[in-house]
């Protein structure tokens, strides 16, 4: 069986208000507009979609589930999410030398940002 990922979908109180926040960075389209679920189209090949759904009571605490994001430039790339609103929650240093910033959307939904992985 041959599977792919086609959607990461977010469960927020405002999905058109998170959509549009998200596709800002991502370079995506936002498409559906009404206020229970819109998605975030890839800008490019190999990017699953983004989701977001209207919850009236996300889940509370860590994700279970989160997005990693690889950058060209990890420090400008965290620095442009936290400028537009997302929070640092922490960072994290491998032995070898990898590292990535753990940070949360306006909406609390947590996210990593790291140099892209090469293997």
């Amino acid at each position: 069986m041959d599977l792919t990922v086609s959607m990461v979908t977010f469960d927020t109180h405002d999905a058109p208000g998170l959509a549009t926040w998200w596709a800002g960075h991502l370079g995506g389209e936002v498409q559906g507009h009404d206020d229970e679920f819109v998605m975030v189209l890839p800008a490019g090949p190999g990017m699953p979609a983004f989701g977001f759904q209207r919850v009236d009571d996300p889940t509370p605490g860590k994700n279970r589930v989160h997005v990693d994001l690889g950058a060209d430039d990890p420090a400008r790339a965290v620095e442009a999410f936290v400028a537009s609103g997302a929070t640092r929650v922490a960072e994290h240093t491998l032995p070898d030398g990898f590292a990535w910033t753990v940070l949360a959307d306006p909406h609390g939904n947590q996210f990593c940002v790291s140099a892209a992985h090469t293997d």
